[in-house]
Formats: structure tokens, C-alpha cells, sequence
């Protein structure tokens, strides 16, 4: 289990990585609008509202990674059981309020992460 607590708090931070990447700097181009689902007009009028969520992402990405290479290795676990725990609250509300897919593509790793970590 300790290995898999790894694998998917890892995957979880690159996802979150990713998402901050397309939110802060590929927010319009055609790949973030079709995976956003957003209009060429949309995206460019919530350009800055994007950015700002993804420094948010990139913040849960970081918390994540600091847990990992944390050299306390009791604090590094609880570091990381608190970020993975805020990434599966926002998962949640983002399912619920903005799309369902993000249950999915977000709360999904973010489950399996967490428990993962209760189990090892």
C-alpha cells in the first residue's frame, strides 16, 4: 500500500500541475477549450479568473510534492493527507457546482490516493 500511496499522490500532484498549467497559460488555446468545454469569447473574458484558479492548482500540486520529499517522514504523511484531502473537497464541489466529469477525473485519483494513505 505505501508504494500505491506514492504512485497516486504523485499522479495527483502532475495532474493538478497540468491543470494549472492549461488554467494560467494555455487557457485559450483549442485543446483547453474543448477539455473546458468554453468558447473562444468565454475564455478570453475569464482569462484572468482562470489564472487565479490555477495558482490555487499549482498550490495543491506543491503542498503534495513537499509531502513527498518531506524528510520527517511522519510530517511529509501528514502534509500529504492534508492536501490530498483538499484536493478531494474541491473535487467534490467542482462535481457538484461546475461539471460531474470532475468527480471523475479529479476526485477519483484523489479517493484512491487517500485511501492509499489510511491503509499503509
Amino acid at each position: 500500500m505505501y508504494l500505491l500511496s506514492i504512485i497516486f499522490v504523485v499522479l495527483v500532484a502532475v495532474e493538478h500541475l497540468y491543470i494549472m498549467v492549461m488554467e494560467m497559460f494555455l487557457w485559450t488555446k483549442p485543446r483547453t477549450l474543448k477539455t473546458f468545454k468554453l468558447t473562444p469569447e468565454l475564455a478570453e473574458s475569464s482569462k484572468s479568473l482562470a489564472a487565479n484558479q490555477g495558482l490555487y492548482n499549482g498550490f495543491l500540486a506543491a503542498g503534495l510534492i513537499w509531502g513527498l520529499v518531506h524528510p520527517t517522514a511522519i510530517f511529509g504523511y501528514q502534509i500529504q493527507l492534508f492536501f490530498i484531502i483538499c484536493v478531494l473537497i474541491a473535487a467534490l464541489y467542482g462535481g457538484a457546482t461546475a461539471s460531474r466529469r470532475i468527480w471523475l477525473m479529479q476526485g477519483a485519483p484523489a479517493l484512491l490516493a487517500l485511501l492509499f494513505l489510511l491503509l499503509r
